[in-house]
């Protein structure tokens, strides 16, 4: 199979040329016009006297004319023809090497001095050509010095000692167009790294406008005086404004002007306030940018209010649907078994029927209760427990109560651990771990393990049983309120203890790493006192 040629490439479309590379091809158009027309008007008005043609002076001028029509032709293709651009480039060079050359023999050869022109276009085609081109075009430079040179010594039988000068001058060719290529690589990947961050941070910068548009905070740039520089839409409408864009806030908000004179005096608990504007509450927090420019967020407390009271008053809902639903079904077996009662004749059943009643008024009263505690959950107040001794004295009050043998417990510490907690909320928590897991354990020795454990200011009390655990299905649920796989149970024990935990800034999480049902409460130790 016959294979495309190897610099194929290089003379082909692509569309990837710079726009300045384009400019930088015309100027140099435009220097070769300048310079054949230079030529040639020092020719006419001066003849050979320059040593501008003082070997073939109508030669010269002819090249000279010829450089300049071929200049003005490239000209017209560079307005009208953006394609090909490497093509282009070594028309213009290979014209540059070819009328140099002949403007050189027109003027005696190499002493002319007309030879370091060529340098001149080879560092300029260096600029934006790749480096493979650029060498090409020193070798055609460098082959036309030492064939203009030659023709010399053969034709005129000129010493062969004067090749040393356009060899150098051939080496120079090849210096200057790999030393301008490199650097001009260096360049172009700078440029390149520059335009692409540049893109980048344009990205960036649309990102972040769009952010700010869309916040539901107020954001405002200010300068040294004060005075607004940039705003969101959001702030506009927060301060009730028409224009903000130079406006001094403090004529705005009542009392900021000495807020922000403090702070520009180095005040840092002057970059937080909250003040009232025409019934709104407003929240300010400043931060200074490093430059002569400050952000302000200006944050509306009276939306957040509202926000939390509408979240508030739906749980509220939900939780109040809840309750009735819960109570709807012992307030019916106990008005069942009432009716029942006042029915029966015989006494047959009266003990079964008022033990229906009382059963279901217990879990009336256990309902109640527990909504009662949630109540409790904002009202916490932290002591310093040391959980140790607490646990012993814990555990003997719970089995005591619960009708359970000590003996089911073991408790496992690392070492002594305190903790700030509140000790009725920590007591209610693990009462209803423990419970649950005496309920699903079986009745042996050590059947619910206590397990105290911490890592640094990291403490974790784990409460595990060796019962069947619960299954992946409903471990989403634990935590729910009303939740719960007990017929007598409420399904509050669960949720209030997560929530008693949060009030105390801990964690009650359950962790699905054996056979048993594992909870583990995480809070942080009490720094020592």
């Amino acid at each position: 199979m016959q294979q495309a040629p190897r610099y194929a490439g290089l003379f082909g479309r692509d569309d990837r040329t710079p726009d300045s590379f384009w400019t930088s091809l015309r100027y140099f158009n435009i220097y070769r016009m300048a310079v054949a027309a230079l030529f040639l008007g020092i020719t006419l008005f001066f003849d050979d006297s320059l040593n501008l043609g003082s070997h073939r002076l109508n030669a010269f001028r002819l090249v000279c004319v010829m450089y300049l029509t071929v200049g003005v032709v490239f000209h017209s293709l560079l307005r009208n023809l953006r394609d090909l651009f490497n093509l282009q480039l070594s028309l213009h060079l290979g014209l540059d090497i070819l009328a140099i050359t002949l403007l050189m023999y027109a003027s005696g050869g190499i002493h002319s001095g007309l030879g370091v022109m060529l340098l001149i276009a080879l560092t300029g085609a260096a600029l934006v050509a790749p480096r493979t081109l650029a060498l090409l075009y020193a070798a055609f430079a460098a082959i036309a010095l030492l064939l203009e040179q030659g023709y010399w010594v053969l034709r005129f039988d000129a010493p062969t000692q004067n090749f040393l000068q356009p060899a150098l001058l051939a080496i120079g060719c090849f210096a200057s167009a790999g030393v301008t290529g490199w650097l001009a690589q260096r360049v172009a990947a700078n440029e390149s790294l520059a335009r692409r961050r540049g893109g980048a941070l344009e990205t960036q910068l649309r990102i972040n406008q769009l952010v700010i548009a869309d916040m539901q905070d107020g954001v405002l740039v200010l300068d040294r005086e004060g005075r607004v520089a940039q705003h969101n839409p959001q702030a506009q409408r927060l301060l009730g404004a028409g224009s903000l864009l130079g406006i001094e806030l403090a004529r705005l908000l009542p009392g900021f002007g000495e807020r922000w004179l403090a702070w520009r005096a180095g005040d840092s608990a002057a970059a937080r306030a909250e003040l009232d504007l025409r019934g709104r509450g407003l929240r300010l927090r400043l931060m200074e940018t490093g430059e002569e420019l400050a952000v302000l967020f200006v944050e509306d407390t009276t939306r957040a209010r509202e926000e939390a009271q509408r979240l508030k008053l739906a749980a509220l809902g939900r939780l109040t649907a809840n309750i009735a639903h819960e109570i709807r079904n012992p307030l019916s077996a106990i008005s069942h078994a009432a009716e029942l009662l006042n029915e029966e004749k015989s006494g047959r059943d009266r003990g079964r029927l008022t033990r229906i009643i009382h059963d279901n008024t217990l879990r009336l009263e256990r309902l109640v209760s527990d909504v009662l505690q949630l109540n409790r959950r904002d009202r916490a107040a932290a002591d310093r427990v040391a959980l140790n001794p607490w646990l012993a004295s814990f555990i003997e009050d719970f089995a005591a109560n619960e009708a359970v043998l000590v003996s089911r417990f073991h408790v496992e510490t690392m070492r002594e651990v305190t903790i700030e907690f509140d000790r009725e909320h920590l007591r209610q928590v693990l009462w209803n771990l423990l419970r649950n897991a005496v309920r699903h354990a079986p009745p042996r020795d050590g059947g619910v393990r206590v397990v105290l454990n911490a890592y640094g200011d990291q403490v974790e009390l784990n409460v595990i049983d060796d019962g069947p655990g619960v299954t992946r299905e409903i471990q989403g649920q634990l935590f729910e309120p009303f939740f719960t796989t007990e017929s007598k149970g409420t399904g509050l024990g669960l949720y209030l203890a997560r929530e008693l935990c949060a009030a105390n800034r801990a964690v009650l999480e359950y962790v699905d790493d054996m056979q048993g049902a594992h909870f583990r409460v995480l809070c942080r130790e009490a720094p020592a006192a």
